[in-house]
């Protein structure tokens, strides 16, 4: 359990760093701010990065996020019950789920068809986020039962 905890915390780490890059004014993976954004964002007619305040507020949820694994784990000290860490776990699961689901269906991909997010999303963005998802509602029912 802790293994799963340590590699969420890892990955969503990792995605708050990319977040935090691009609120700065990065650009990878693409050349310049039209290009990230149809890698990153691609919706439709996109041109720009998501403005810096979107990309910290997301950064922000992801490093919270990141913290939640390793309290359900004991590795990180929190004042609140093992109850409702996996209760919120399971909600960040939903949420994480739910985003990987979401971009395999006909209305995502009308919302977001640029290229080469569109590509990248069904190879690795949505399937990410159904991984992650999976994680936290493994370690919410764990909690949930210990």
């Amino acid at each position: 359990m802790i293994l799963i905890a340590f590699a969420l915390a890892a990955v969503l780490y990792l995605l708050t760093s990319l977040h935090v890059y691009w609120g700065l004014g990065g650009v990878w993976p693409g050349t310049d701010q039209a290009s990230c954004a149809r890698a990153v964002a691609g919706f439709r007619g996109i041109d720009a990065m998501p403005t810096p305040f979107a990309c910290f507020a997301v950064a922000a949820c992801l490093l919270l996020a990141t913290l939640w694994p390793l309290a359900l784990v004991g590795v990180f000290a929190t004042p609140f019950p093992r109850a409702g860490l996996a209760a919120s776990a399971l909600m960040i699961a939903l949420v994480f789920l739910g985003r990987g689901i979401a971009g395999f269906t006909p209305a995502w991909h009308r919302l977001t068809p640029e290229m080469p997010f569109a590509r990248l999303d069904r190879l690795y963005y949505s399937p990410l986020c159904l991984l992650v998802g999976t994680g936290f509602a493994f370690l919410a029912i764990k909690g949930f039962l210990s």
